[in-house]
């Protein structure tokens, strides 16, 4: 008999929900057949089946949150049964672009694949993601978030000493935990377990705003500064949202430091070569924020095509884990709903937020007399532990600067 816990489905992700069953008890399967559709913080994928055999116990049903690496399927495998890192390329079927991502696999039942797929027309593409296993060099630097490495300085936990359980060796808050011997008894895990009568647990994406938005209060200090762009001097009807992300990349080429990570155990901060634009978009099960990738180097077009498909697979949730993080730099066009000015919260470990409220027709002064003028609010959230006043500012003068532009 052979179990199959749940893998590490990106960035260290702790948990998973069960949506669906794909398979039931007494079902034979083949290598990379689907089994089951879970839902993370992150996105809505299919886990196939590392083994070819007969399942004989489904350890969860749907509804149920299992935490990653505690068991998720037993099987009875076959004596011929070959993992999918185990065949040849030309077997293969997702292609070169998934064989340079396969790794040798020692440890099987804790491995697998991940599979997003992304409706588009009538044709299905497919994301593969190998989960592969926790290894780490012994002079390589600890792979931990900044989160991870507040709480082990708190603790004082020597992160070295922790068991890397996240994916490629990323060490994850139940690592430290686990070592500084804090883990909740059964008792309160039963008491953490219940909700109040009348209450709804919060699940997928909207746990996981709670979590990052409770993460950004305890560890960042946010500063926010205003100001408004007058767009009057536009000499056509222009798409806003790709002016915005223009505008992003000539600010982060005025000042860079606002287009990075921090690390507070440092402290240490790395500027991105490439703006990696993570887009809020608002849906039906909450906040989800997918991201396009080197902004700077699309043109409008390519933009707005980007722009378009990732807002159509967040709203119907098949967009993949791959395509919500690494992010270096957030704008939340908010104004499309309502309002003028925000304080949105920068995520760690990435250090500042844009946001662009509703469209205002404002009067200002003219050269000789009042003018009505069109006018588009900007609210500028940054990181003041590793971003001064004057580098905000001067961010904000260069968006303010390429917005107004008359194209």
């Amino acid at each position: 008999m052979t179990t199959f816990t749940l893998p590490d489905l990106g960035e260290g992700l702790p948990e998973a929900e069960i949506v669906a069953w794909l398979v039931k008890e007494g079902d034979r399967v083949q290598v990379d057949q689907p089994m089951v559709s879970v839902e993370t913080a992150k996105a809505v994928v299919e886990v196939p089946s590392p083994f070819a055999g007969v399942i004989t116990k489904l350890h969860a049903q749907p509804g149920d949150t299992v935490q990653t690496g505690k068991p998720l399927v037993e099987f009875q495998v076959e004596d011929s049964e070959q993992s999918p890192a185990a065949r040849s390329p030309q077997s293969n079927a997702a292609g070169a672009s998934d064989q340079s991502r396969v790794t040798s696999h020692e440890s099987l039942p804790a491995q697998g694949m991940v599979v997003g797929h992304m409706a588009v027309s009538d044709t299905e593409y497919v994301d593969r993601a190998i989960i592969g296993r926790s290894r780490r060099a012994s002079r390589e630097r600890v792979r931990a978030a900044p989160a991870v490495r507040m709480l082990a300085k708190k603790l004082n936990v020597d992160l070295a000493a922790c068991r890397a359980s996240g994916k490629h060796g990323l060490v994850c808050m139940d690592d430290v935990l686990a070592l500084a011997r804090m883990r909740p008894s059964p008792a309160d895990e039963r008491r953490a377990d219940s909700v109040g009568e009348g209450f709804e647990r919060l699940r997928g994406a909207r746990k996981a705003m709670a979590h990052s938005m409770a993460q950004s209060r305890d560890e960042i200090a946010m500063c926010t500064i205003f100001d408004d762009a007058d767009l009057e001097s536009w000499r056509d009807r222009s798409d806003i949202t790709i002016r915005l992300i223009r505008a992003i990349v000539a600010g982060v080429a005025a000042e860079p430091g606002l287009n990075a990570l921090f690390d507070p155990g440092g402290p240490a901060r790395k500027l991105a070569r490439q703006v990696h634009l993570a887009i809020a978009i608002d849906t039906s099960d909450g906040l989800i924020v997918p991201v396009i990738r080197d902004a700077g180097a699309q043109s409008p077009q390519q933009l707005r095509a980007a722009l378009d498909s990732l807002k159509e697979r967040t709203r119907n949730r098949t967009v993949t884990p791959d395509e919500m993080r690494d992010h270096t730099f957030t704008l939340s066009n908010f104004g499309t709903l309502a309002g003028r000015y925000a304080t949105p919260l920068v995520t760690p470990p990435t250090v500042a937020i844009l946001g662009a409220g509703k469209l205002q027709r404002d009067v200002v002064a003219g050269a000789g007399a009042p003018e009505i003028h069109t006018r588009l609010p900007l609210s500028l959230t940054f990181d003041h532990r590793c971003i001064t006043g004057g580098e905000a500012c001067r961010f904000l003068a260069a968006v303010i600067a390429d917005l107004q532009k008359p194209e």
